[in-house]
């Protein structure tokens, strides 16, 4: 059996909670007997729901839930037993070794900020997803905690991610690059043209700037850029994702042969799917907070859930905030 990972779960936050979380927490339980998921919100509901398997969790009441319209600052000063901060409080108190939320990002970033704390030494956290590319996945940091950035911090945001990739999925000296509107050192304003500087000075296999169309080449391992810069890369490649999917799907059902073709093509089709949903992926890792923190989309539901759970185990299990000390000891 595996190492036992310990992680708090915010069961109220999300579009589809609680039924999808806890639908999504019974079958991370069923796949993975080491983990200890500590269900936190309001417990009448829970219990409800989970019927005899409630006896299988440990259950934290929280009273209150932070809505996905609120402001995050206000809610977390109104609403200090929201499910979501609970959670975050007990990271602090060292009682669980994780987070998982599929609650509101701006509460999320600002309660894992002020309530669990940084890794000392880091300026600022970041929110990492994995992007598929094909060279099996690269991480692009940040991609929305952080609008305005100075250039130490998208070094940081580097160093960060590639003790990450080096961890989790086992690249050995990652290829870091600088998104970018040009490969030349000289592209970009002038935050960037500082972090190109930096970055080149660092020690990081500085692979030098990358413009977002080349990112499914698979030419770099991490991809560092501000959060603003970020968000609007992933929503685009979101989009496109969703648009290109649609269009294959009304050209097959166009006439009678493309539906042939479809029926020949559809476990193809399927493994595509798969290799581009988000869902398969579970969430982004909130990096540079004292503790793994996993951010689940809004809308997910049981599987994504259930897979934002393993993420952040094998977060966990892989020693990756431990490695980022690490890292920022040998740099002192």
């Amino acid at each position: 059996m595996e190492n036992k990972v310990r992680i708090a779960v915010d069961v109220m936050g999300g579009d589809h909670a609680p039924d999808a979380m806890l639908d999504g927490v019974r079958m991370a339980a069923a796949q993975d007997e080491a983990l200890e998921l500590v269900l936190v919100g309001q417990q009448e509901r829970i219990r409800a729901y989970l019927g005899q398997d409630a006896a299988r969790f440990e259950i934290v009441h929280a009273a209150d839930v932070i809505d996905t319209g609120e402001d995050p600052l206000i809610a977390i000063r109104k609403k200090r037993g929201a499910s979501m901060l609970v959670c975050f409080d007990l990271l602090k108190e060292k009682n669980v070794q994780a987070v998982v939320s599929a609650g509101s990002t701006g509460a999320f970033l600002t309660g894992a900020l002020f309530r669990a704390g940084r890794i000392k030494g880091i300026q600022r956290p970041a929110l990492a997803p994995v992007f598929p590319t094909k060279a099996g996945g690269a991480m692009l940091i940040d991609c929305g905690a952080n609008a305005e950035c100075k250039p130490e911090f998208l070094l940081q945001f580097g160093q960060m991610a590639a003790v990450y990739m080096k961890n989790m999925y086992g690249v050995d000296n990652p290829r870091v690059a600088l998104i970018n509107n040009g490969a030349e050192e000289e592209k970009g304003t002038p935050l960037y043209q500082e972090a190109h500087k930096l970055l080149k000075e660092s020690g990081l296999n500085f692979v030098g700037n990358l413009e977002p169309r080349y990112i499914p080449d698979g030419d770099a391992d991490v991809l560092v850029c501000d959060g603003f810069a970020g968000n609007m890369v992933l929503k685009s490649y979101e989009g496109a994702m969703i648009y290109l999917f649609d269009l294959l799907k009304e050209e097959m059902m166009a006439s009678l042969p493309n539906k042939l073709a479809a029926a020949v093509l559809k476990k193809s089709f399927k493994k595509i799917k798969k290799k581009l949903d988000y869902n398969e992926v579970g969430g982004a890792p909130l990096i540079g907070i004292d503790g793994c923190v996993v951010k689940a989309h809004g809308s997910s539901k049981a599987l994504s859930f259930a897979n934002a759970l393993k993420q952040a185990a094998t977060m966990v299990r892989a020693g990756v905030v431990e490695g980022i000390k690490r890292d920022l000891e040998a740099k002192a």
